[in-house]
């Protein structure tokens, strides 16, 4: 097995410290990687790094540098030193890059950011970059609606017609189709946060007027009168390299997208969490599941969550501990680390991340927290 554990010191000048602990590599962490087409920074950087959202620390990049990446494009080759004293270095080898870019670090250039390779994946974020998913109360009233289709259909889908009550000329042909979601609560307290904006498909406008006729270009779910559009922007994949709060932060996941009760990879979730708390984009945090309360009664008896109720036929002396039965009392087990996300959307008091990394299924109040 290969792993060298290091103590990392960021000697150039206005380099800010990110790390109190050791970095390690990956087992069999190869000495050169040549970039391709479709990689991420995320995932190059596991194959060269356990902890693969640290790759910023053994590049020589300052504090803004790790806020705005340079890119990387394919056929560079990223090549793995280890200085004389220990440390680990990424740099491109410029000898051995397609295009000679002569340069040992990640540097700007003169390609079109289009061609370089994003932090993470970009499909599953796309649609969520431009949608203002958290809203106020009554935000939607103004949006255009979709007041019919061609065919009298209740939910319509891809390929389907249907007119929208009014669409602003101005604003181009492409929207996305979402509705009004559930109430964002806070778990802990049962505040609203905000109210959640589902995107639900892609519309093109072909022709305007009153009504504007639309075609349904992609659906996520079934369509209904009464949905509303907002304009489709063009909105590049987040730059920001992944890095942890200076703080510590927790808070909680407090919604899955497509309301499913579990979820796992690359699925979007809603944290508690938002610029109030000294959350931005690029952010990565440890989800937890929490530890479940177990009952030490004699016996073995097992009440895996404080919420649920004792067993009926366990006699209730035993559970309530009076005079002449076992002794109960209960223990919370830790909290199990099972994955990372990367925050990528920040509003005042809620957050969006894609979840990177999981070893099970990540759950609805599941904990997020500073790795």
């Amino acid at each position: 097995m290969r792993k060298l554990i290091i103590s990392l010191v960021l000697s150039v000048v206005g380099i800010v410290p990110l790390l109190g602990r050791a970095q390690e590599l990956a087992d069999n962490a190869p000495s050169t990687y040549t970039v391709v087409r479709g990689d991420t920074l995320w995932g190059i950087a596991g194959r060269f790094l356990k902890d693969p959202w640290r790759w910023p620390e053994i590049w020589n990049m300052n504090r803004e540098e790790i806020k705005n990446p340079h890119w990387i494009y394919p056929g560079d080759v990223i090549r793995l030193d280890i200085s004389a004293d220990g440390k680990p270095r990424l740099s491109i080898d410029a000898s051995a890059s397609v295009g000679g870019t002569v340069k040992l670090s990640p540097s700007i250039r003169t390609e079109k950011l289009s061609q370089a390779i994003p932090s993470i994946p970009g499909t599953a974020i796309g649609p969520f970059l431009s949608l203002p998913l958290v809203i106020d109360a009554g935000g939607m009233e103004n949006a255009p609606k979709i007041v019919a289709n061609d065919e009298s259909r209740v939910v319509i889908g891809a390929g389907n017609i249907a007119y929208v009550d009014h669409v602003d000329e101005t604003l181009g042909v492409k929207w996305q189709v979402y509705r009004p979601g559930k109430a964002l609560l806070n778990p802990d307290t049962q505040e609203i946060l905000g109210q959640e904006a589902i995107y639900i498909g892609d519309a093109r406008v072909t022709r305007f007027g009153q009504p504007t006729t639309i075609e349904i270009i992609r659906s996520e779910q079934e369509i209904n009168r009464g949905d509303r559009l907002t304009p489709n922007r063009e909105t590049a994949i987040p730059s920001y390299s992944p890095h942890a709060p200076e703080q510590k932060i927790q808070g909680k996941i407090i919604s899955l997208s497509k309301g499913v009760a579990e979820t796992a990879q690359y699925a979007i979730v809603a944290l508690n969490l938002g610029k109030k708390d000294g959350m931005e984009v690029g952010h990565v945090l440890a989800t937890y599941r929490a530890g479940e309360r177990v009952s030490t009664v004699d016996g073995g008896l097992d009440l895996h969550d404080a919420d649920v109720k004792p067993n009926p036929v366990v006699p209730d002396a035993i559970l309530t501990g009076v005079a002449g039965a076992k002794h109960a009392s209960s223990v919370k087990l830790p909290d199990e680390r099972n994955g990372l996300v990367f925050v990528f959307r920040v509003f005042d008091r809620v957050s969006y991340a894609l979840i990177m990394q999981s070893r099970k299924p990540v759950r609805l109040y599941d904990i997020v927290k500073t790795p």
